[in-house]
């Protein structure tokens, strides 16, 4: 069979044009996982909490609302949650609120706190489970080991004096504690874990963990359960308790606490097995935010490393959480700024190349060109590891970055709905997680 020069011509423009129909129906657009906000409701006075959900879109990183959300958190001023591996069971802590609107404390302790259990169906909807309770007073706090056997809530206030003494001595008036919840894996049902390493005068075993007073955060490295406590006037220390994954139990290494030569320290992180102790003191640069890296030693001991300090970027302050990027090369460090200004420039995210574990170099310009929002909360990845989110308090807003490949650069998502990829909350946002289940 021949063609004449006509027929080719039109055969070669409809391969063409199907060639081109055939990559172009390829390229869809699909979501890659879920977002969930935990926050407020800016109408409420009572802190009402309420928890919102988007789609990720696998090629923009654009956000899309998830139908039947937001929906009520199940308490007031909802702080952190945890997901667990494999996406089922969301959990959030709600810190509940004092009757008088003054700041929680040990003597103005917060009502009603508690932890609630989502389960997370098709399409990303939540739907309320089960409601428990903490041994403390005032949590603030909350993660899972990474087998999602242990969940761990960290109270600003231990529910009496007896663990602070039997674990720091006589004349401890006061502490922290750990509540330990072991993990149903069918149900995501929570139970106590009793420390069976300290006992009260009666026999029994104490309900709580105690930590060090004044509690900041709490992080795992490895196989050990660090605390960060102190205050500007007393100074900031770590203190390690080793934990056991089949038992829950946290056992005292030593009943001292590790001082660290800081006074307004923000935040425990541990990122890519590297432990990160951020403050808002003055840096070598004569403006406020440090990072702090440390290895950890036997015990749970911190050993400082030889480059393991690296001043904040000028133009933030008060850094609040770290991010290592999944391909280990970049490692980004959320500041909050200051957090009753709702257009405080002093937000962002401080870029560092991770050249060597404990080596750090800032990568040129900051490493973005575009913020966050105002006062922003939690930072995180998203599971095809494309894009960065910040959920932020002052503006109420979510901020959705993409991640330059070759240099670690963040810009903002390309939309044509939402102004340089700002997503608007009902009301401020405290915390932020992802999922890559998506049914």
């Amino acid at each position: 069979m021949k063609f004449r020069k006509f027929g080719k011509a039109l055969l070669m423009t409809a391969l063409s044009a199907g060639a081109v129909f055939g990559v172009t129906s390829c390229v869809q657009s699909y979501s890659v996982g879920f977002l969930y906000v935990v926050g407020t409701q800016t109408a409420s006075t009572s802190g009402a909490g309420v928890i919102s959900g988007y789609k990720i879109d696998h090629n923009t990183g654009n956000l899309k609302p998830i139908a039947g959300l937001p929906v009520s958190s199940g308490g007031s001023n909802p702080g952190r949650s945890v997901l667990l591996s494999g996406g089922r069971f969301l959990y959030v802590l709600n810190q509940g609120s004092a009757a008088n609107g003054a700041p929680c404390s040990a003597t103005n302790v917060c009502s009603n706190a508690n932890i609630v259990q989502f389960a997370i169906g098709g399409n990303g909807v939540l739907s309320s489970q089960q409601t428990f309770y903490t041994q403390g007073h005032n949590p603030f706090r909350i993660l899972a080991d990474a087998s999602g056997t242990h969940l761990f809530v960290l109270d600003h206030d231990a529910p009496d004096n007896v663990g602070c003494q039997l674990v720091f001595g006589s004349g401890a008036s006061g502490c922290g504690d750990v509540t330990v919840f072991q993990i149903d894996s069918s149900t995501g049902r929570l139970s106590y874990v009793l420390n069976s390493q300290v006992t009260a005068a009666s026999g029994s075993p104490l309900t709580y963990f105690p930590v060090p007073g004044n509690p900041i955060d709490f992080a795992f490295s490895s196989n050990t359960v660090l605390t960060l406590s102190g205050t500007p006037a007393t100074g900031d220390s770590v203190f390690p308790y080793a934990y056991n994954g089949a038992s829950g139990q946290l056992s005292v290494n030593q009943n001292s606490s590790q001082p660290l030569g800081m006074h307004n320290a923000t935040a425990l992180q541990v990122a890519s097995s590297v432990v990160y102790v951020l403050d808002n003191g003055v840096n070598t640069n004569g403006t406020h935010g440090q990072i702090f890296a440390y290895s950890s030693g036997s015990n749970g001991a911190l050993q400082a490393e030889a480059d393991g300090y690296y001043p904040d970027d000028p133009t933030m302050s008060n850094p609040n959480l770290v991010l290592a990027a999944n391909n280990g090369k970049w490692l980004y460090v959320l500041n909050q700024g200051d957090n009753t200004n709702t257009n405080n420039a002093q937000s962002g995210i401080a870029a560092f190349i991770i050249n060597q574990p404990y080596k750090l170099v800032p990568i040129p310009n900051g490493g973005q060109t575009a913020g966050t929002g105002a006062g922003p909360q939690c930072i995180l990845e998203d599971p095809s590891n494309q894009f960065i989110y910040t959920a932020n308090f002052n503006d109420s807003t979510v901020t959705g970055l993409s991640i330059d490949e070759n240099q670690g650069n963040l810009r903002a998502l390309s939309t044509a709905t939402h102004a340089k990829g700002s997503y608007p909350l009902p009301g401020p946002a405290t915390w932020c997680i992802a999922t890559g289940r998506t049914s």
